[in-house]
């Protein structure tokens, strides 16, 4: 089994989560946010939306890369937020499928201008940067609507509002 495999059945079953956390955005309170340093719901819900394929696309470039310019843009209507992981995912992919294990375990490295920031194997950055970052924006997310009081779906396990073994 090639290293990218793993990562890929991963990213297909967290993508499914992932999915109805989405699906439980609001769309009257994409504005809101928890305090005037945080992002919006908008902001947050698109940047999880968006994480898997801009991240491989980005750990996939070739080595050294520069740092992207990072915005916050807003989703115009929450029905876009499915739509946009279903692409991000379908983008993430596509990219790594096409990745060997000795494209994996090569060393990438970011840079911002002469400065190098990081230098890790693609596979640890894939695993860090697009899957844990992943994980901890969709965390984010989840206080986000509880604060709004949506209803929050079962993650990896029962939540208090949703028991799948129930």
């Amino acid at each position: 089994m090639a290293l990218i495999d793993g990562l890929l059945q991963e990213l297909e079953q967290e993508a499914q989560t992932t999915r109805r956390v989405l699906e439980r955005v609001p769309d009257s309170q994409l504005a809101w946010r928890p305090h005037e340093k945080a992002r919006t719901l908008g902001q947050l819900a698109l940047h999880v939306a968006r994480v898997p394929g801009g991240v491989a696309e980005l750990i996939a470039s070739p080595s050294p890369a520069q740092a992207p310019k990072f915005t916050d843009p807003s989703p115009n209507s929450a029905s876009e937020l499915v739509p946009t992981l279903d692409q991000s995912i379908a983008k993430a992919k596509q990219v790594l499928g096409g990745m060997n294990d000795a494209t994996l375990m090569a060393s990438w490295r970011l840079m911002q201008g002469e400065r190098e920031l990081f230098a890790a194997p693609r596979v640890a950055l894939l695993r860090s940067i697009m899957l844990n970052h992943w994980y901890h924006h969709r965390g984010q997310l989840t206080v986000y609507l509880r604060e709004l009081d949506v209803p929050i779906p079962s993650i990896y396990g029962p939540s208090a509002d949703e028991n799948p073994f129930a």
